[in-house]
């Protein structure tokens, strides 16, 4: 075969037209071979020559999209030092945009022996490997743009490609479960209707099926178990896996554009599907083991691991920071997506062993003109030693808010002294993001995601049920702040039943009327069930799959969020720019006003009262702080709204001095009817003075007349 040297830059397979440049990283290879193989799996070795600057190259003049390639790395392989070099190993392209295949858990893709691991393992992994593939990088994006969604007015929804999909009736068959399915009129009628702005997806980079879960017949659901940073899942795929994964993906997110819904990726750059020193030898170890991973100091054939998983990437050496960078951009530029989400982001602060907010990876975001301008949010925390960093992120960055989550399910299962937590978290978390100059935008309000209990399940279950997954219900959270309203998961009590309706209104309601950036599971806004199951990573079917066959209560519930979601949109007081309570209006009523149920202004002792369970707060639509960042007029109705997390109905007084006009219910979480309902034409004028009742645990939102 004829090769030409190639360039050393850009790295990985580069189709140009004519031909394709490889270029692989390797501070540690002696010799790299570009192993190409063809449709029966026969393998032409390639010696790359050529090296600058510890980057491997060659050209290949007349290689096509579609042509599945490997690495071989000739190098040491001396554990002890912390080297796994093995030629025998057929290696992917960490910069591979599509990968065919799955491992297949052969004791080949080890460097080791199983029955003896001090044992060196030369058998050969090709046939039990994946493959990187070659792809054509031109598709017609036609007039596709970014949507131009603030974070003040994003409603996020996390959701599962194959979960998300895989039941839809009105998805054809042959495209369930894939990013086709996604982009189906059907699903995004589902989103537009919603209200969402955004979808986050769960892991879609290309990621490890782990052998002993496929023994016990289970698999990898979540994917959070990532190889391939730069290309698409391939099993997520209607269409092929030679490329065509790619077209896929781009056709999907040009389709959520034309909806003008955001994509935001759930991305896992803290560790590789590798695992520890007894994992396979598939990609990175095999390449550069010192360089890629984040070894004990003084025994390097061991991982420092501060994710769980087995591994950590090396977030000081500079390859693996330009990887992720590359891979960010990639994403950015050539895929169209508009943010990510970093799974367990406090390991990419950990430049030596402390989370650092000034670490490299940061400073690196910081000056990107491309991945500085998307969403950026943080998973604030890890498994390491000092990880949880809730609020300690930097000004660019918004995170999942914990403490929002906590808080929130606390006050509405009934726990005593979390009013004044829950009003602070209500009002975008100031205790938390003020300190270093942030807004309520950097707090990502959630109360369900895709770790725990989904929504139904956090009103059905105190305790978790996972022996579906095989660990002898060990695995999970078992402390989830879930109280199951009386009876222990599925029930016929009428009572019960509608009270969990209930409090599942009163999360949804309390979450879009918080400041900051909502997020909503999939599933949450019409009751998806995992039957107690907190931890679905391993679950492929219907018990993590969304159930589309709903039942009455569930079409109510769907409605009542789709009517939140749009009073949310509508109503400038619930998402504002910067913290409220500071301005007041032309007549000098505040911007945010606490009273008790009586109508009388809360005191510091009434927010430390251990059993105070309800609270009013008024929120002044004239008194908002500053313009639309388009420069629109921002305008709005003003609100009093009342929390009762208390067992039982109790009497609420209108404030005096707020309002002349008199107020009338817009929402009220007691009637399961009441997001049909668009317009109340028939409610009652309330007026200063008048006593209203609030049904023990729900709320009641009031709209000045």
């Amino acid at each position: 075969m004829q090769t030409w040297p190639g360039r050393p830059y850009p790295l990985g397979a580069t189709y140009d037209g004519s031909g394709v440049n490889f270029a692989l990283f390797s501070e540690v290879a002696d010799l790299v071979e570009l192993c190409l193989v063809d449709d029966v799996g026969a393998e032409t070795r390639i010696e790359m020559v050529e090296h600058d600057g510890f980057v491997h190259h060659v050209y290949l003049p007349g290689v096509q999209p579609g042509q599945r390639y490997g690495y071989r790395v000739h190098g040491p392989y001396d554990p002890a030092h912390g080297h796994r070099c093995n030629p025998a190993k057929l290696l992917l392209d960490p910069y591979a945009k599509a990968v065919e295949g799955q491992v297949d858990g052969d004791e080949s893709l080890f460097s080791y022996r199983f029955d003896d691991a001090d044992a060196f393992n030369d058998d050969d992994s090709l046939g039990h490997t994946m493959l990187s593939v070659v792809i054509n990088p031109f598709f017609d994006w036609g007039n596709d743009r970014h949507p131009d969604h603030e974070y003040h007015e994003s409603v996020i929804y996390e959701a599962h490609v194959k979960g998300l999909t895989q039941t839809h009736p009105g998805i054809p068959d042959e495209i369930r479960g894939t990013y086709a399915a996604i982009a189906h009129p059907a699903m995004i009628e589902h989103l537009d209707a919603l209200g969402v702005t955004a979808i986050e997806l769960m892991p879609v980079h290309q990621y490890v099926q782990d052998a002993h879960l496929l023994e016990k017949g289970l698999s990898n659901y979540w994917g959070y178990n990532t190889i391939g940073f730069f290309a698409p899942h391939n099993a997520y795929s209607s269409t092929g896996q030679r490329g065509q994964q790619v077209q896929e993906f781009k056709a999907m997110v040009k389709a959520l554009h034309e909806a003008d819904i955001e994509v935001i990726l759930d991305v896992v750059y803290n560790h590789t599907a590798e695992g520890n020193h007894q994992g396979p030898t598939l990609c990175f170890r095999g390449i550069d083991n010192t360089a890629y991973y984040r070894l004990v100091d003084d025994d390097k054939a061991h991982y420092f691991d501060t994710t769980g998983t087995g591994n950590s990437l090396l977030m000081r050496h500079p390859h693996v920071l330009q990887l992720i960078m590359d891979s960010l951009r990639y994403w950015v530029t050539e895929m169209h997506v508009d943010g990510f989400r970093f799974d367990l982001a406090s390991s990419l602060a950990r430049q030596f062993h402390e989370v650092d907010r000034l670490s490299a990876f940061f400073d690196l975001v910081q000056q990107d003109p491309v991945v500085s301008q998307v969403k950026l949010i943080a998973e604030p925390w890890d498994v390491g030693e000092g990880g949880y960093q809730v609020g300690n992120f930097p000004p660019l960055w918004t995170e999942w808010n914990g403490r929002y989550r906590d808080t929130v399910r606390d006050f509405w299962r009934g726990e005593p002294a979390t009013l004044g937590e829950f009003a602070s978290r209500l009002t975008g978390s100031a205790d938390l993001y003020e300190h270093s100059n942030r807004k309520p935008i950097a707090s990502i309000n959630f109360i369900t995601a895709h770790d725990g209990f989904t929504m139904r399940d956090l009103v059905s279950y105190n305790e978790k049920r996972n022996e579906a997954n095989g660990e002898g219900g060990a695995d999970g959270e078992s402390h989830n702040r879930s109280w199951n309203c009386g009876v222990e998961g599925d029930t016929d009590d009428t009572d019960v039943l509608a009270l969990r309706a209930r409090q599942q209104r009163n999360f949804l309601l309390t979450l879009l009327l918080s400041q900051g950036v909502p997020m909503i599971a999939h599933g949450d806004e019409l009751g998806r069930s995992q039957q107690g199951n907190n931890n679905v990573y391993c679950q492929d079917n219907e018990l993590a799959w969304m159930d589309w066959d709903l039942e009455p209560w569930q079409e109510e519930l769907l409605a009542f969020s789709r009517r939140v979601v749009a009073l949310r949109h509508d109503q400038p007081v619930f998402r504002r720019r910067r913290f409220p309570g500071r301005g007041t209006d032309e007549n000098g009523l505040p911007e945010l006003g606490w009273f008790k149920h009586d109508g009388l202004a809360m005191t510091d002792t009434d927010w430390n009262e251990s059993h105070a369970l309800s609270m009013m707060v008024f929120l002044n639509g004239d008194a908002i702080p500053e313009p639309d960042p388009r420069g629109e007029q921002v305008v709005g109705d003003s609100f009093l709204v009342a929390f009762n997390a208390y067992h039982d109905t109790i009497s609420f007084t209108i404030p005096e001095g707020l309002s002349d006009d008199g107020w009338v219910v817009a929402l009220d979480t007691s009637d399961d009817q009441i997001g049909i309902v668009s317009v109340f034409d028939d409610a009652p004028l309330f007026v200063p003075g008048v006593e209203f009742p609030v049904t023990g645990r729900s709320i009641v939102v009031l709209r000045r007349s």
